[in-house]
């Protein structure tokens, strides 16, 4: 039971484990890796104006649940679902969308295209993978998290002055 703690330990603390191990007559474990995700230096500020925007976030992972909670904790998320395949990220979103919401989705893998595209708005790093670029609406043309709310931002003022242009018009 001792090698089965030590084998996990650490993986409550937010961090994926994998292991390096021997096989054969006697298969044993030779060394053992934790991974952590950091978030990008900004994030925290970046979800704190969406919020005071009035705007929800939630985190769409294929980490585990643990490295996501600690994540999402130290970003101040209102909500995240973890262990996550691709295709299902594009399902969380369409739910979403059935129930009203209009969803923006911000990504920059390969595993988040399905998400970008099933999103009202995708927006993806140019940090990121082309395939994020090209399924996305939105390309943020660097990988700065506050880039999000200020797209987001500059549509508002864009969509109120072309109302604002129409009502003259008429």
């Amino acid at each position: 039971m001792t090698e089965l703690r030590i084998a996990i330990e650490g993986q409550d603390d937010g961090n994926t484990l994998a292991w390096l191990a021997e096989t054969g007559d006697r298969p044993r474990i030779l060394g053992r890796f934790a991974f952590a995700d950091t978030p990008k230096p900004g994030a925290k500020a970046a979800i704190e104006r969406l919020r005071g925007m009035g705007l929800r976030t939630t985190m769409l992972t294929g980490d585990n649940a643990a490295a996501a909670a600690a994540v999402a904790g130290a970003l101040g998320l209102d909500g995240f679902k973890a262990d996550i395949l691709p295709a299902d990220k594009a399902k969380e979103i369409a739910a979403l969308r059935a129930d009203g919401s209009v969803v923006a989705m911000v990504g920059d893998g390969i595993n988040d295209a399905p998400a970008l595209a099933a999103a009202d708005i995708g927006m993806a790093m140019a940090t990121g993978t082309d395939v994020a670029m090209e399924t996305a609406g939105i390309t943020l043309m660097r990988g700065d998290p506050g880039l999000v709310a200020a797209a987001i931002d500059i549509s508002r003022r864009t969509s109120a002055k072309i109302k604002e242009g129409l009502f003259w018009a008429f």
